[in-house]
């Protein structure tokens, strides 16, 4: 019976992957989307359908992943350790989900901006680049079930808040210039703010692996 478990574990942490590959997809052809050329809506039309499809399927795997959960719970009947990491995943999927629709959200708004040269489109790349690494260490921590890891994205989200920080300063200036558009600044601190969310979501996905080794939910 125990072994039977232990496969079914071994699924979900398979699943748990896949979901996460499907965010950091998501999120890097969000990214590229944004930043494509003025006249190149071609490119920006394939990078939006990807995301799109993409964050379908990552709405397509939660429902797997819940009903994989659900399942064991019913027939499997665990108890402690096993139990925390089950519960654990389910939180851990609405986190992924929400990464998917906030890719979707900067998509829609790089329609808008990508077009725009505003100092480089300000700290996006590199907010991004942090976000795919902490959304990564996180799932690899709740996989290898490593409080180290799950410390380790914690610890990242605070370099992404300081960069969330210097893009409101940022703009903040270049709107007080006035010469610029404040509306083209406003959606720009949105993407921003979505990049910074995802960290959170990270850091959430951090927490419940903590919960899932230790019982507590920092």
């Amino acid at each position: 019976m125990r072994v039977k478990f232990e496969k079914q574990l071994q699924k979900l942490n398979n699943c748990m992957i896949s979901m996460c590959n499907l965010c950091e997809q998501a999120i890097e052809n969000s990214i590229k989307a944004l930043f494509t050329d003025a006249g190149d809506d071609d490119s920006y039309n394939h990078y939006a359908e990807i995301v799109f499809a993409t964050d379908s399927e990552i709405d397509k795997t939660e429902t797997e992943i819940e009903a994989l959960c659900l399942k064991l719970i019913v027939s499997q009947q665990p108890v402690a350790i096993d139990l925390r990491r089950i519960s654990a995943a389910l939180k851990m999927i609405s986190d992924l989900e929400r990464i998917g629709d906030q890719a979707s959200d900067i998509t829609e708004l790089a329609g808008y901006i990508r077009c725009c040269k505003i100092e480089h489109k300000l700290h996006l790349r590199e907010m991004s680049k942090t976000v795919l690494k902490m959304l990564k260490m996180s799932v690899e921590a709740f996989t290898k079930n490593s409080i180290e890891l799950a410390e380790g994205v914690v610890e990242m989200d605070v370099e992404v808040d300081m960069l969330f920080d210097k893009v409101k300063k940022e703009l903040i200036e270049i709107i007080s210039r006035n010469d610029t558009d404040s509306e083209l600044c406003i959606d720009l601190l949105m993407v921003s703010k979505y990049l910074e969310r995802i960290g959170d979501h990270a850091e959430n996905i951090a927490g419940w692996v903590e919960f899932s080794v230790t019982g507590v939910h920092c």
